[in-house]
């Protein structure tokens, strides 16, 4: 299973929480690429929902990753 965040960003809208089926049937109706469909499919199979993106990619980069050093910046 290799994530990107370009692949991530088509489960933005996804309905969580969300079981693995669920997530699959919605990046079909979206249009997902098949990366993502296949992507989903590796993932355990469980009766468990899962939360958000951060449930089925731990390393899924968060806001505050986009803005390293951001406040060094202002304090210059």
């Amino acid at each position: 299973m290799i994530w990107t965040v370009e692949l991530a960003t088509f489960l933005d809208d996804a309905p969580w929480p969300a079981t693995k089926e669920e997530l699959i049937d919605y990046a079909d109706r979206i249009g997902a690429p098949l990366e993502v469909i296949d992507n989903l499919e590796e993932l355990e199979e469980t009766d468990e929902y899962y939360e958000s993106i951060e449930d089925i990619w731990p390393d899924y980069p968060s806001d505050e990753d986009f803005f390293y050093n951001d406040d060094e910046e202002y304090n210059s």
